[in-house]
């Protein structure tokens, strides 16, 4: 019996030696780290396939389009500061201009229509509507500019932002839109954004603008924010109900008449004073057709996204400027600039990746009309996240 043991254990010694061998241990550590490679790849696919998801094609295009308007006010940015360089101040002019090609183009169109879209038809029954619109929109361009005059660009582009919880509150009761938690974090981002930006052109010692009168200074840019919030509202309102074409056609009309006589008013004698050469007239004209283009583009933009949305986009618009201004004006460069961008960039998408809810139907705003065919629980930002599950 002692040998059958002692048989028994040389066997089971010599069965461990055979499947603990160190070519057998390696094999063994060689399927450990396969199986920890395959569980990473597959952590590895489902953050690859949650990032699909939420990068759709339509919010990359929104990105897209957004960052197209921040470049066009880019241009007019640009433009301008050289006509400041040349010692032309003639904004009104600049912006009558603007409204001039609106009316020639939209209005125009809008003159051929018939029936309830003819241009007669809509004067006769919301003339007053775009009256007030046209008001909010060329005097917030003028307001802006003028404070300029009395605070620092610093305080220009802080309280600019101004425009966004405006535009929040009007969205909320006039065109019912109803904000989630994340919406107002990612608008929170965005402002820390701009807040980056300030700060770097503090520290570049790039806070221009007079200081003569801050508090009038101030309190100008303040308003300029509400009645860019009041023309953008009204805005969404009409491109989603509407049509684009209408409100480039009535904010060509209105706006063309009130620049006008505002033009006359507080410029001529600036426009008098300008010495034209060729060189004037190029700069005039990157403006004009900077601004037109911002113009017609930016309904589209309105109608697939939010006025609040095409906000947030254009906070990138100051640092598009810097960055031309780096090359252009020599302006110092800081690393600060692209964090900003980043920063803002990060906010926007977070704006745009959640729909928003509406409460009730377009067509219960108060100055809204018959007929429209938005969906009315579909809000603002809907359509960056298809139905069909439309993915990169």
């Amino acid at each position: 019996m002692m040998s059958y043991g002692f048989n028994v254990d040389i066997k089971l010694v010599t069965n461990w030696r055979m499947f603990h061998t160190p070519h057998d241990q390696m094999q063994k550590h060689r399927a450990m780290e396969g199986h920890e490679t395959s569980r990473f790849c597959g952590k590895s696919r489902l953050f690859c396939n949650g990032l699909r998801k939420f990068l759709t094609w339509d919010l990359l295009k929104t990105i897209l389009m957004g960052q197209v308007l921040s470049l066009l006010i880019c241009g007019t940015a640009v433009s301008s500061q050289y006509l400041a360089n040349a010692a032309v101040e003639t904004p009104m002019l600049q912006s009558f201009l603007n409204y001039v090609l609106l009316l020639l183009i939209y209005t125009t169109v809008l003159s051929t229509r018939k029936d309830d879209q003819n241009i007669i038809q809509i004067l006769r029954t919301k003339w007053w509507k775009y009256l007030i619109m046209g008001v909010a929109d060329v005097e917030a361009n003028y307001t802006v500019v003028k404070a300029y005059q009395f605070t620092s660009l610093t305080s220009i582009q802080l309280l600019d932002c101004f425009v966004i919880p405006a535009l929040m509150v009007l969205s909320w009761f006039f065109l019912k839109t109803r904000y989630r938690p994340v919406h107002f974090v990612a608008v929170l981002v965005c402002l820390l954004g701009v807040g980056t930006m300030v700060g770097a052109d503090v520290l570049a010692g790039r806070d221009q603008g007079s200081t003569h009168d801050v508090i009038l200074g101030d309190g100008l840019v303040l308003i300029s924010a509400v009645l860019y919030a009041i023309s953008n509202v009204c805005q969404e309102h009409t491109v989603k109900n509407q049509s684009r074409v209408e409100f480039l056609g009535m904010m060509g009309l209105f706006g063309t008449l009130i620049s006008g006589i505002q033009l006359a008013a507080v410029e001529a004698r600036a426009v008098a004073a300008v010495q034209w050469d060729l060189r004037i007239i190029f700069l005039f004209a990157v403006y004009v057709f900077s601004m037109v283009a911002l113009y017609s583009f930016m309904p589209s933009v309105v109608k697939a996204t939010s006025a609040t949305a095409v906000n947030l986009s254009l906070l990138t618009a100051d640092l598009f400027s810097l960055f031309c201004g780096i090359f252009l004006f020599q302006y110092k460069f800081s690393t600060l600039y692209i964090l900003s961008f980043l920063v803002i960039m990060v906010g926007f998408v977070m704006f745009n990746a959640v729909p928003t809810n509406s409460t009730s139907g377009p067509t219960e705003v108060q100055y809204a009309t018959a007929g429209s065919a938005d969906d009315p629980t579909e809000s603002s930002s809907d359509v960056l996240l298809p139905a069909d599950g439309t993915e990169l």
